[in-house]
């Protein structure tokens, strides 16, 4: 894994630095200064060392209209964020300290927040429907919120961050400092709110339109414990759907069973493997929590097919939906941590310029920066770990 994640990042690295040198000499003007035009709010593509951004102002229009036909609501919107926005700092912050901690007690082998990775943590395809649903609620809330307030909008577009894509909605930055704070902080706080309420749709959507049409059908192997009495037996992806010819279809039917068992029992297990009944007859282990149960060595995770049928539309919804609602979730309330550039720093940073002197502030925003990078750093340590294992 570590050779493999060392090579792709050395790939990129170079593809990065070609298409830095390719534009520097398709530019009369050193890319820098392409860079610096373009922040003024010129429409088209900029690259800058490990980072391209493309500029359009075509959004603008729909922007305008979707905030003037409710400017009301939507400012009550940015209020309702202002809220949400300040609890979800506490709350994060309180997360991070938390698990910060259990990472260092454990040694880092207790991971605090997972890196965002499709392909390597996360999957591929829905992790990439995820990410693109998380940043375009998160903009264009960002931008109907400005508008709504009457603060002017310069461009919207795409940004990729080395190898970390993003979409942004950029305001005039003068027009949002000279604002009231009550506006800047409805801005910073709408963003987050937007992904907060799409995880929330997502869930009831799924819970209330597709978990009524899912029946329990057995259990699936998640994952395979090393050297464990499943190992070269049972593969990732297999579905128990019975043990010793009775009947396995929930997890707590699965449990029963496993709980009645004990180590040095050989167990015949009926299983499904790309569609094909087959009987695999596995020796128990000692179950690590409980030695005197029996072992099989899996991550069991329940299994369902559907009552009507089409699994094969069903599930890339459902699986579309629960990676909308785990990313919007996650990546929403992350984004109101107390750390400038996001929006809870954000937020934090112009509160205290409001109602502070200059000379409390400062002290106040470094701590806060020195112990919003340890606490990340902490939390980010054991992701880290595992994921060069």
């Amino acid at each position: 894994m570590v050779s493999v994640l060392i090579t792709a990042l050395a790939v990129i690295t170079v593809l990065w630095l070609a298409v830095y040198a390719a534009f520097r000499r398709g530019e009369e003007e050193p890319i820098g200064e392409v860079g610096s035009e373009a922040a003024e709010g010129e429409e088209g593509l900029s690259v800058d060392l490990f980072v391209a951004m493309w500029r359009t102002k075509r959004l603008l229009g729909f922007i305008d209209r979707t905030a003037s036909r409710a400017r009301r609501f939507w400012r009550a919107y940015g209020d309702v964020g202002i809220v949400i926005g300040f609890a979800g700092m506490a709350y994060v912050f309180y997360m991070l300290f938390k698990t910060a901690i259990k990472a260092v007690e454990a040694g880092g082998k207790q991971a605090g927040v997972q890196l965002v990775i499709p392909g390597i943590t996360i999957p591929l395809w829905y992790g990439i429907i995820g990410l693109i649903v998380v940043m375009i609620v998160h903009e264009l809330s960002h931008g109907v919120v400005a508008r709504a307030d009457g603060l002017p909008l310069k461009s919207v577009g795409l940004v990729l961050f080395y190898i970390i894509p993003g979409a942004f909605v950029e305001p005039d930055e003068e027009a949002l400092k000279k604002a009231p704070l009550r506006s800047r902080l409805r801005v910073y706080g709408a963003g987050s709110l937007a992904n907060i309420v799409t995880a929330l749709i997502a869930v009831l959507l799924i819970n209330f339109a597709i978990t009524p049409i899912l029946q329990p059908a057995g259990i699936e192997v998640g994952g395979i414990v090393d050297n464990g009495p499943a190992s070269g037996l049972l593969m990732k992806g297999d579905v128990i759907t019975g043990i010793n010819g009775q009947s396995i279809t929930t997890m707590d039917e699965f449990i029963k069973v496993m709980n009645a068992t004990h180590p040095g029992q050989v167990i015949t297990l009926t299983i499904l493997r790309n569609g094909e009944e087959k009987t695999v007859q596995v020796t128990l282990g000692k179950h690590p929590d409980n030695p005197s149960k029996g072992f099989i060595g899996i991550y069991p995770i329940p299994h369902y097919t559907s009552r009507v049928g089409h699994d094969n539309v069903l599930f890339p919804v459902f699986f579309s939906l629960y990676w909308i609602y785990v990313l919007n979730l996650g990546i929403g309330l992350m984004n109101l941590f107390p750390l400038v550039p996001l929006d809870g720093g954000r937020m934090l940073d112009d509160v205290l310029k409001e109602y502070l002197p200059e000379g409390i502030v400062n002290p106040i925003r470094y701590t806060t920066i020195g112990v919003g990078l340890t606490l990340l750093a902490l939390n980010l340590w054991p992701a880290i770990l595992n994921l060069a294992r």
